[in-house]
């Protein structure tokens, strides 16, 4: 499509980053994440895209996406373009300025604007975009393809290629198999460095990593050399003299969590992926991806959604994502409304229901963190199997003794402010605070037990954990704490009056 018409835009230059760093941003503290050097360039692109969509006719609204999409990185343009609708971001893509800064494009956007791009872009196209991708890379990308139209993609690749990503889909999802690369260099141990050196000019598709891996002669993984000692050893050296021990690898069926586990613990850049026979699969690279995978899912988890945090998808459809789960919050307040409704006009209710609102806060707050710092704690390994009796038992104490801090304090407070008549209640001071006390002290002690054992919970069912901070154990949390209040208010009713 070819863009027509006066250019009038301003491109982001080096002085318009200087300006933005000198600028101080009012309520944003410097130094923070909002007030980043991204995040202020997706504010700039952002601004261009939506007035050259406010446009008033067609031909200006293509012309100034052409120019911003020739102007800026296809990685920035990749995260700005979901300010778009779908049906005009195909325009950003075509008029990118050549074949690589497509390709990068497409690695970078979201599932729904590549799905949004295939509606326009033909087979050939795809394929000649997907050719110059690293086979892991194109495996994502021709995940957003139905079935018949991704085989005949991978029917117009070149075969070596179409053989590499069939290979890596044979995999399950968020498995290490598919996360893997399978381009890689790997030598056998007698190889000599100015071999290997030679190899790799003449295979400058395949990305080099920070280690070139060294095979034995039947062919299985014994060892690794950084490709600094490509450069700092003599040209005759084998790889065997100069070679390390591979210490950490994993099996292509490996989930996604036990590769960053892995990655992370032992600070390693690379992670060779090997079968049953310790041959080489593949090799792992591009952790930061995966860990923000994890971490979006865990955040979507804890709040209780299921919604995309990197598309700009419309209200209504927002709210589908999060209706279902508030089900159960609704449910929960319904429950709770009918055990109140049961126990009017029982003679110890009488002064129960002014602080609900009090005991529900306070064992929300104390579920909350129990299940969040339990959470944390699988996530990093920290509780093991042997560890979860000792890790339970510490959270529990932990909100036992919260229990018992705040109990005292707020029995003391109500029955200082009933003294003083700031409460116009009509019971006994004592009898109050006692009441109160107590609930707090018996709702903390029931959240820290269901905010330490409902990720274990999840776990044993296979459920991710951080499900067990998300509106289900907070509603369950709320109906067990208003209970319990409810239970020990006519303990402390029945023994003192």
């Amino acid at each position: 499509m070819e863009a027509k018409g006066p250019i009038d835009d301003q491109t982001y230059t080096p002085e318009d980053a200087q300006k933005y760093d000198q600028e101080e941003l009012p309520f944003i503290s410097g130094g923070s994440l909002i007030d980043s050097r991204t995040s202020q360039l997706n504010d700039i692109l952002n601004e261009k895209l939506e007035e050259a969509f406010h446009k008033q006719t067609s031909q200006i609204i293509f012309h100034d996406l052409a120019k911003i999409a020739i102007e800026h990185d296809p990685i920035d343009l990749a995260h700005a373009v979901v300010r778009l609708p779908s049906s005009v971001r195909y325009v950003v893509y075509e008029n990118l300025p050549d074949l690589e800064a497509q390709m990068i494009f497409m690695v970078n956007v979201s599932t729904s604007t590549r799905i949004a791009i295939f509606r326009y872009v033909s087979d050939e196209e795809i394929k000649r975009v997907v050719e110059k991708m690293a086979p892991d890379d194109a495996v994502v990308v021709l995940d957003d393809l139905s079935e018949r139209r991704r085989r005949r993609v991978l029917d117009l690749l070149d075969p070596a290629k179409a053989q590499r990503v069939r290979e890596l889909r044979k995999h399950g999802l968020e498995t290490a198999g598919r996360l893997m690369t399978n381009e890689f260099f790997a030598f056998p141990m007698h190889t000599t460095i100015v071999e290997v050196a030679a190899h790799i000019r003449d295979n400058p598709g395949i990305e080099l990593t920070h280690s070139i891996f060294v095979l034995s002669d039947e062919n299985e993984l014994i060892g690794y050399v950084p490709s600094r000692n490509l450069i700092v050893n003599q040209p005759h050296v084998p790889l065997r003299q100069v070679m390390r021990p591979v210490l950490h690898t994993i099996t292509p069926d490996a989930t996604r969590d036990e590769v960053v586990d892995i990655i992370e613990r032992y600070n390693i850049p690379v992670l060779p992926v090997v079968d049953n026979l310790n041959k080489l699969l593949g090799v792992i690279t591009n952790v930061v991806e995966i860990m923000e995978d994890i971490a979006d899912d865990t955040i979507a988890s804890i709040a209780g959604t299921g919604e995309d945090f990197s598309e700009n998808e419309p209200t209504w459809m927002r709210f589908l994502w999060r209706a279902p789960w508030l089900v159960v919050t609704l449910c929960a307040g319904l429950v709770t409304a009918t055990g109140i409704s049961h126990f009017n006009g029982e003679a110890w209710f009488t002064v129960v229901p002014f602080f609900v609102p009090l005991i529900t806060g306070m064992s929300g707050n104390v579920g909350i963190q129990s299940s969040t710092v339990f959470v944390r704690s699988i996530a990093t390994g920290e509780i093991s199997p042997g560890t979860k009796r000792e890790a339970v038992v510490r959270e529990i104490s932990i909100g036992s003794l919260i229990g018992v801090t705040f109990g005292l304090l707020c029995g003391v407070v109500v029955y200082g402010l009933n003294r003083l008549g700031a409460h116009h209640i009509g019971e006994d001071p004592v009898l109050i605070g006692t009441i109160v006390g107590a609930g707090v002290f018996g709702a903390c002690i029931t959240a820290a037990v269901l905010g330490s054992l409902s990720p274990l919970f999840f776990a044993r069912l296979r459920v991710d954990p951080a499900v067990a901070s998300g509106p289900i154990v907070t509603a369950c949390n709320d109906v067990l704490a208003t209970f319990m209040y409810f239970l020990v208010a006519k303990i402390v009713f029945t023994i003192l009056i």
